[in-house]
């Protein structure tokens, strides 16, 4: 079971993201993606504190994001990645593509930078 909750922080969307990011459940997440690209949300975070599992599907949902917010100028943040997805960021080396941050509120303070 997958869940996710959306708020704005200081003009930064808090995407947080609980349970399993596999193939079943990252289609679940394209819908708010494509809402968020549309409304021109260009700064995102993802929270992933409460993240059990991610696949490459998930991977591709996330890296998807990250791709159409930088055609128009945004950027995606990652925060609190801990487990198993952050074992598979590591393996991807997506912790090279994004940046990383243990804490949410310094990745937010860092997109508004």
């Amino acid at each position: 079971m997958i869940e996710f909750n959306q708020e704005s922080r200081d003009g930064v969307v808090v995407l947080t993201v609980k349970g399993r990011l596999d193939a079943v459940a990252a289609p679940e997440l394209r819908p708010t993606i494509d809402q968020l690209v549309a409304d021109k949300q260009k700064w995102v975070v993802f929270d992933l504190h409460e993240l059990q599992m991610i696949d490459s599907s998930g991977v591709g949902a996330i890296v998807s994001l990250f791709k159409r917010l930088r055609m128009i100028g945004g950027d995606v943040k990652i925060a609190c990645l801990t487990g198993q997805p952050k074992e598979i960021f590591r393996l991807l080396r997506l912790d090279r593509a994004f940046d990383i941050y243990d804490a949410l509120d310094t990745a937010i303070a860092k997109l508004k930078k």
